[in-house]
């Protein structure tokens, strides 16, 4: 993909109809988020956001996405899965944490956003890894504005993790999101400031530190689609989808 050739300016008109999807997109990850403890399976979670989204006149980008066709509505990835994990049988037990990643389309345009919670108790390691990870996002946040260069996020997120101990993925990054999942500009986890693309208003990001224990390599799993960390180690992820504006970021997932 040429993501140059794919970066789409957004109008105000737009960004609203992003904004709408987003809001969806929150009370879906809301009641997912609420359903999450010891004994519920994956596939209970799916169910949960699809009903919001079905409430709300919205329906999951993710589904029937990609080769082979992606079959839920949201991902749900545990402890060593990074991204990618697909709802089924699996019960949550104490001590997992738990990535969920959802999308919400409304008149066209596409909110994506995504979080690590834990199931009851959790590691001393784990507790840092989420906490980390969710800080990281919002200061990668912060760097999304008009004059900025992709570039100067990738290294903020990069620098931030890395500065405490953990590793961001290579293989799976940050994406222009509207009308398409998958839009321009890409934005790695990792990177050099004042490289790369310029920021200008109207652009809108998926923003997604991917952030691992013990080593930033994945391998995927037979089903296709599951991403791990091939040491074993915990995993975490965090998204919001951002507007550039002509002054402060935009989260459009809240």
């Amino acid at each position: 993909m040429d993501w140059a050739r794919q970066i789409h300016i957004k109008s105000p008109a737009e960004i609203a109809l992003m904004r709408a999807a987003g809001r969806i997109n929150a009370m879906a990850l809301a009641a997912v988020r609420e359903l999450i403890n010891p004994g519920i399976t994956t596939a209970d979670l799916n169910a949960a956001a699809e009903e919001v989204l079905r409430k709300y006149g919205a329906y999951s980008p993710f589904k029937n996405y990609g080769s082979p066709p992606y079959p839920a509505s949201i991902t749900v990835s545990i402890n060593e899965q990074l991204v990618h994990g697909i709802p089924g049988k699996r019960k949550l037990r104490e001590g997992d944490i738990v990535s969920v990643d959802c999308g919400a389309v409304v008149e066209g345009y596409i909110g994506d956003a995504a979080f690590t919670v834990g199931v009851g108790e959790i590691s001393a390691q784990a507790k840092m890894l989420l906490e980390v990870t969710e800080k990281v996002l919002y200061v990668a946040i912060d760097q999304m504005r008009a004059g900025n260069r992709t570039g100067d996020v990738s290294a903020t997120i990069q620098q931030f993790v890395e500065g405490r101990g953990f590793h961001v993925t290579r293989e799976y990054t940050g994406h222009g999101v509207g009308r398409q999942m998958h839009e321009g500009p890409q934005v790695p986890n990792y990177g050099k400031p004042a490289t790369g693309i310029l920021l200008q208003p109207g652009m809108t990001i998926a923003l997604e530190p991917m952030v691992l224990v013990g080593t930033h390599r994945t391998r995927v799993l037979s089903d296709q689609w599951t991403v791990v960390s091939t040491d074993g180690a915990l995993t975490a992820h965090f998204e919001h989808s951002v507007a550039v504006t002509a002054g402060e970021p935009l989260i459009l997932t809240e």
